[in-house]
């Protein structure tokens, strides 16, 4: 660089700063970031978030924590972002398919979807994993309808709480079995899960991420997994298709939401970093052993996945007359 062409870069920083320093602020975080997820310790989302909190930290600069505020299926955790700052600071990481199926449970939530939370990215996709407790006398699919068709009062079905995608699931495939069963609904995956590997409950069909550990220790014996595909670690277990149930594309669709005013510079920033981290190899592996796959979806696609899913599900909560407690 001559002296000339350096005087003038000189010249020229000072005037420059001022027109970069707002591009640069408007996708900065300032203080702490919380994930909010709206479940017990334990569970899918929880598990996620623990795994990407410190990447995120990382990513941005700043430290960010993990916040639990589980109750009333998925709501708090919910409306406490739908209220919060639209600063990008405090991220909603959850199962969206709750989001879908909430309006038409409770048609008077303190926040609207569409309105007051903005898709960031889709995180994950994890197939649905059936799963009974050891001691059911149960192998597989065609033994479970032989069972619950011989026991008068049926299974007892684990679930994530009244509405939540694994009740759904679950009286949608015990309705095309034509088998008898108590829906018993639990403040989150994590206590229902426990539930079964206790022994309170007969059965559950839940997220593989979380569900699959307690198979390959033996806690729980699988039945059938739903996707495309079996899953790795349990190649034994056959897919829904397979056994002929319903809801085969049932799964939990992780994603990430802020405050729907939030502005599209911090969600891009977002959006970004988290793309880069769900590319890590370290993390990908992590994740297919959860049982999961990287769907870093953006926000346009998940917007439409969104509105989607809240047409289909709205369908089934009306035709089993489904209702919160």
């Amino acid at each position: 660089m001559n002296r000339r062409t350096l005087l003038q870069a000189t010249l020229l920083a000072p005037a420059l700063s001022p027109l970069a320093a707002p591009a640069l602020r408007a996708q900065s975080f300032d203080h702490t970031v919380r994930i909010i997820v709206p479940n017990a310790p334990g569970g899918t989302s929880d598990i996620l978030a623990r795994l990407l909190a410190p990447e995120l930290t990382r990513a941005i600069g700043q430290s960010v924590v993990v916040e639990n505020r589980a109750g009333a299926a998925g709501n708090i955790g919910a409306d406490a972002v739908a209220k919060s700052a639209p600063d990008g600071t405090t991220l909603l990481l959850m199962d969206v398919s709750t989001l879908a199926i909430n309006p038409s449970l409770f048609p008077r939530l303190p926040f609207d979807v569409q309105r007051d939370l903005a898709p960031v990215t889709m995180v994950i996709y994890a197939p649905y994993l059936a799963a009974v407790k050891k001691a059911l006398p149960v192998q597989d699919a065609a033994g479970l309808v032989t069972y619950a068709k011989s026991h008068g009062g049926g299974l007892n079905i684990a679930n994530a709480g009244v509405g939540s995608l694994t009740h759904l699931t679950g009286v949608e495939v015990l309705a095309h079995l034509g088998i008898e069963g108590t829906q018993v609904p639990y403040r989150g995956g994590a206590p229902a899960l426990l539930a079964v590997a206790s022994g309170e409950a007969d059965m559950i069909i839940n997220g593989a991420t979380a569900t699959q550990p307690y198979v390959v220790n033996g806690q729980m014996r699988g039945i059938a997994v739903s996707g495309d595909k079996r899953l790795p670690a349990l190649p034994n277990v056959p897919t829904f298709k397979e056994v002929g149930w319903p809801m085969a594309d049932a799964g939990t669709w992780q994603g990430v939401m802020v405050q729907g005013n939030t502005p599209r510079p911090l969600i891009d920033r977002l959006h970004k970093e988290l793309r880069d981290i769900l590319a890590k190899p370290e993390i990908a592996s992590r994740l297919a052993d959860l049982g999961g796959e990287a769907r870093p979806e953006g926000p346009e696609a998940f917007r439409t996945w969104l509105a989607q899913s809240t047409a289909t599900f709205g369908d089934i909560v009306r035709k089993h007359n489904i209702r919160p407690e």
